[in-house]
């Protein structure tokens, strides 16, 4: 099962993983319900209203920018733990997002924060392993106990766009 969040009005699927291209029991999410989603849900008001362990894949593209404050860890965490819970174990989350050199990064209204590759190392608990002490990584362990492993982060004009795998359960060590 594969949901779909922020959809809008687009259903298709702009990548995937283990030879699938098209959706399996595609469940679609979206705070507008003129845009007909099975599930009417602003992605800002948590918990999501899911059960654990629901999604084999979520997918979100330009939707992350949308949610949440520049620089508001906490509401970062949150979201990502929130991706955690409902997604099985080595479910995968696709996305892309404006880098901030696009125009669309700060021209769109909407948009809140910047999305970057590199905030997505704080997902990994393996990261927190290696690099706090060593490196100026600031140590979320406190508020954030989920865990993803990168499996493809690539920029490709003013685009990224990123899949990270589900490790539950969390290597977290503190």
């Amino acid at each position: 099962m594969e949901l779909l969040a922020g959809a809008g009005t687009r259903r298709e699927r702009l990548f995937g993983f283990n030879g699938k291209k098209d959706w399996d029991e595609l469940v679609t999410l979206d705070i507008n319900p003129d845009h007909k989603p099975d599930v009417v849900h602003d992605l800002t008001v948590l918990p999501l209203p899911f059960p654990d362990d629901t999604f084999d894949e979520i997918h979100f593209y330009e939707v992350l920018e949308h949610l949440g404050q520049q620089g508001d860890y906490r509401a970062w965490f949150a979201e990502w733990s929130e991706w955690w819970r409902i997604l099985k174990p080595g479910g995968v989350v696709c996305g892309t997002s404006p880098t901030a050199t696009s125009p669309w990064a700060w021209g769109d209204p909407g948009h809140t924060r910047i999305v970057s590759a590199e905030a997505m190392t704080f997902l990994s608990q393996s990261e927190y392993d290696a690099q706090i002490g060593k490196t100026p990584m600031t140590d979320y362990r406190f508020c954030y106990k989920a865990d993803f492993v990168p499996l493809m982060m690539q920029t490709e004009g003013r685009q990224l766009a990123f899949a990270l795998r589900a490790i539950k359960p969390a290597r977290i060590r503190i």
